[in-house]
């Protein structure tokens, strides 16, 4: 099972993660700015996609990688997040590691919201920024190592008989909605958590 790690263009991280345990290594090409100005070892990239309509030919300046791979996908019907993740589909890739997910316009954000939802059944999408881990939960969810961190749960659009053991506030088979209830800003008081539900869809949000 291969994982990725991609950097896509909403607000850049202020410290890049590290690049040990990855298959691939890839950008959009609104991300490779922001790698390049923060001295990202962009030999390590593997493959970079995007329409390329602001720098064509900056890229090869820059990367000297023989084995970077240049996706050029014009289709303005699908976002850069989106064609990425159909690439490392089809490299075979299960696990994707996503930095610059948020932040920047908040229609982005939202955006790679609903693509990483088309893809939850294909690929497990984590989401990091400077404030949380967030992606969609599975529906027998146990997590660990999270006393005392802030954990919000955003029903996408609703989850139905929710039960939750080790937070604050616990919910017992209950239903969050987004045009009503979500659980949102609740924290840890337990080492290990867990969180079960029976129809719908979580996003979960772990602070740091």
């Amino acid at each position: 099972m291969k994982n990725a790690l991609l950097f896509i263009n909403g607000e850049p991280p202020k410290n890049l993660p590290k690049t040990e345990g990855y298959d691939i290594i890839a950008c959009s090409d609104g991300a490779f700015h922001y790698l390049k100005e923060k001295n990202f070892p962009l030999e390590k990239l593997d493959f970079i996609s995007g329409d390329f309509d602001s720098h064509s030919g900056e890229i090869l300046h820059f990367v000297q990688n023989d084995k970077l791979e240049i996706f050029h996908t014009p289709d303005q019907n699908k976002t850069d997040f989106e064609k990425s993740l159909e690439i490392l589909l089809e490299k075979g890739v299960k696990d994707v590691d996503v930095y610059g997910g948020s932040g920047g316009e908040m229609d982005h954000f939202l955006g790679n919201l609903s693509v990483a939802f088309s893809f939850k059944n294909q690929l497990n999408i984590q989401f990091f920024d400077e404030f949380s881990t967030y992606y969609f939960m599975p529906k027998n969810f146990v997590l660990e190592n999270v006393k005392g961190k802030m954990i919000s749960l955003y029903p996408f659009p609703k989850a139905e008989n929710i039960t939750t053991k080790g937070l604050n506030w616990a919910l017992n088979k209950e239903d969050l909605d987004i045009t009503g209830r979500i659980g949102t800003r609740n924290f840890a008081i337990d080492e290990t958590i867990h969180i079960e539900f029976e129809t719908g869809d979580l996003i979960i949000f772990v602070g740091k």
